[in-house]
């Protein structure tokens, strides 16, 4: 049997507060829809169960309401206390119960507790509007067609799959923390909680995904940027004005502002970074943020075991080249 497992948390106050005030038109409705598409993408590329995490906006119940797939679909038993753990634990009870990959719809949050739960198995987050750990966007039945055909067995994982990179924070040569989205050095503590990035105030910001020119991911006026993955790659970048090297960074969901770069360094895996100041706070896609203690030393470390995340369009072209899909005559 070939499980699929699809992860749709709601999103929370916050993200829909976020989502209104910059004009977004994704929601949970907008879930709902994704996951519908899912849903027959999954079925048609031969997965034979689907498992999927209980909320209470019932994101899956309501998306089954308009479909009727000759698979299962259960939801997996859990408790549910409608925060970053409820994901972390589907996560791994999806991976005992035999998910051969992960669907993740949702921002940050969702993937990162996702990820954090379970590694093992290939996942794919795709986003929903706002900014995204992994910058994914698809048609929601095709990216349902490349996580079946992983999830069933009928490609390689390697072929078709790439390892994402993440940070270790460490405080005092202590990991503290580990992110799997871009992170950035505020050299004022009371820049915290902001979802806009003050980037004047940001002498330093780390990368691991995508190329220079695309940090985040967002909703432009409605309409989806796409963006493809590419093979993970560290960069410890300085900021600084007066710079005619720029790059574009998602600072809120609908917004891009050009960055000013004086200086870029390749960071290869195991490569620690210094953080310059101290105290001060180092942010997560501007949103959750680990403080450094006054007097301590702080620094962020490449690390490659990260999740494994579906190529999408890799996946798609591996299986017409093997013959999985008919081109139309």
């Amino acid at each position: 049997m070939s499980i699929a497992a699809i992860l749709a948390n709601p999103a929370s106050g916050k993200d829909i507060r976020r989502l209104v005030a910059h004009g977004s038109v994704f929601d949970n409705q907008e879930k709902v829809r994704m996951v519908r598409r899912l849903i027959l993408g999954l079925e048609k590329a031969g997965v034979t169960k689907i498992l999927y995490m209980p909320d209470g906006y019932a994101i899956v119940p309501r998306a089954l309401n308009a479909i009727s797939p000759s698979i299962p679909v259960e939801a997996v038993e859990m408790p549910i206390r409608n925060n970053q753990t409820d994901t972390t634990t589907a996560a791994g009870i999806m991976e005992t119960l035999g998910a051969q990959c992960l669907v993740i719809l949702g921002g940050d949050g969702t993937s990162r507790a996702a990820c954090k739960g379970s590694v093992a198995i290939p996942v794919l987050p795709l986003s929903t509007g706002t900014n995204n750990v992994f910058p994914i966007m698809g048609e929601a039945t095709v990216a349902g067609l490349a996580a079946g055909l992983v999830a069933s067995g009928r490609l390689p994982r390697k072929a078709c799959c790439y390892r994402s990179c993440m940070f270790d924070i460490l405080i005092n040569n202590e990991v503290v923390d580990m992110a799997l989205v871009d992170a950035a050095v505020y050299d004022d503590v009371f820049l915290g909680s902001k979802a806009v990035w003050h980037m004047e105030k940001v002498p330093q910001l780390f990368m691991t995904r995508c190329s220079a020119s695309a940090i985040g991911l967002s909703a432009i006026g409605g309409q989806l940027r796409s963006i493809r993955p590419e093979e993970p790659l560290g960069l410890a970048l300085r900021l600084g004005e007066g710079s005619p090297v720029v790059v574009s960074a998602a600072i809120a969901p609908g917004m891009f502002a050009d960055v000013p770069i004086c200086g870029i360094s390749e960071m290869a895996p195991g490569q620690i970074f210094n953080i310059e100041t101290s105290p001060g706070l180092i942010a997560l896609d501007g949103e959750r943020e680990v403080e450094i203690p006054s007097g301590s030393h702080a620094s962020i470390r490449l690390n490659t075991e990260g999740p494994l995340v579906i190529d999408v369009d890799k996946t798609m072209a591996l299986a017409r080249t093997e013959g999985l899909f008919r081109q139309p005559s």
